[in-house]
């Protein structure tokens, strides 16, 4: 049965076992009232046997008209009931039909559940709110994967373009092309592997152990050395001991595409890059810094869309696949913590990332 059914007969049953014990208590009303010797005034004289035949009369009239109002509330309730339920159901006839309409693919549709907040308007709203995520979650997804077969299809297509050149000229240097597929190779390896990197931190599967990001920032710093005096960068590091829980390796190359983008998106000579850790009551925080080209806070808040590149594309080594911070800002999400990203009045970007604080800290060595 559909709950309008099982909520008519229950409306209905309600009001026949009310209609029921009303009667019931009229009866026993007009039998408390009988009198034992006369049933009507002048007839005091009547002999005691005469009132089972009046109680026989009045259980004569009383029973066919009680039968007719159980007959009428019985109608009354299912009609009532039926209507009353369709009344009631009728938000959830809507927020059903844009289920339907989401199970579909339409999660453009809203519900906007018009009258007073009560349970309905509550779940309305919450269906709401999860339709408008659903649809911000595919889109992002739909642009994620249009733009990864479009970076994917790069290095294949140039790959494609190379060994056709070379098949169509045999005295070709063979050398130059094994040098450009080891060079487009490489790239399109980098990018699987960023997005391996980028779905891993996404669907959160990974252990969790204590971490101290100071420790981290030094290794990434440590690491990227080569990097910076290549590109005449200067990288300094301080800040306190900061105890967080996640995954170390993770969170290492969050801290790694941080302070590559800070090298690599630099000024022309003589940049600099500072990378900072601090403790707060709840949180710790790693900061980097980095001089360059000024940004306005529109540009700096898509730098953390996949394949966004604050600036025009750079095809040199150290390029990167555009995953960089969308990396970072997932392993952030991942750890449950803050990305946030602030133009330099200067130039340049400073990037913080805020994550829980560990109530444990880690030894320093």
């Amino acid at each position: 049965m559909s709950v309008r059914l099982k909520l008519t007969l229950s409306y209905a049953g309600f009001l026949m076992l009310a209609g029921a014990l009303l009667l019931a208590a009229v009866w026993l009303f007009l039998l408390r009232y009988v009198p034992d010797r006369a049933m009507l005034i002048g007839a005091e004289d009547l002999p005691s046997r005469s009132v089972f035949p009046i109680r026989s009369r009045l259980l004569e009239v009383f029973a066919p008209r009680a039968a007719a109002v159980l007959a009428f509330l019985l109608l009354f309730g299912l009609v009532g009931g039926w209507l009353l339920a369709g009344r009631m159901l009728a938000p959830l006839t809507r927020i059903t039909d844009a289920a339907r309409l989401a199970t579909n693919g339409s999660l453009a549709h809203r519900i906007r559940l018009p009258g007073r907040k009560d349970e309905f308007r509550e779940l309305a709203d919450a269906f709401d709110a999860m339709l408008v995520r659903l649809e911000t979650h595919v889109a992002e997804q739909q642009r994620f994967a249009a733009n990864a077969s479009h970076e994917l299809r790069t290095p294949l297509a140039i790959s494609k373009t190379l060994l056709d050149v070379t098949r169509a000229d045999p005295h070709h240097d063979t050398g130059e092309l094994i040098a450009r597929l080891h060079a487009v190779n490489s790239r399109a390896i980098d990018l699987t592997e960023a997005l391996l990197l980028l779905s891993r931190a996404d669907q959160r599967s990974f252990t969790r152990e204590h971490v101290d990001l100071s420790l981290l920032a030094e290794e990434a710093t440590e690491t990227l050395l080569p990097l910076a005096e290549k590109h005449g960068v200067t990288v300094e590091t301080c800040g306190d001991i900061t105890p967080t829980v996640g995954s170390p390796t993770l969170l290492l190359q969050l801290t790694t595409n941080l302070v590559h983008n800070a090298i690599v998106h630099n000024l022309p000579e003589k940049g600099t890059v500072w990378v900072n850790t601090s403790v707060r009551p709840e949180t710790v925080v790693l900061t980097v810094e980095n001089t360059g080209e000024k940004l306005t806070p529109e540009l700096a808040s898509t730098l953390t869309a996949p394949f966004q590149r604050g600036t025009e594309r750079i095809h040199t080594d150290h390029a990167g696949v555009g995953l960089g911070l969308a990396i970072v800002n997932t392993i952030t999400q991942a750890h449950d913590g803050t990305l946030t990203l602030t133009p330099r009045s200067a130039g340049g970007i400073s990037i913080t990332v805020e994550l829980p604080r560990s109530p444990q800290r880690s030894a320093r060595t």
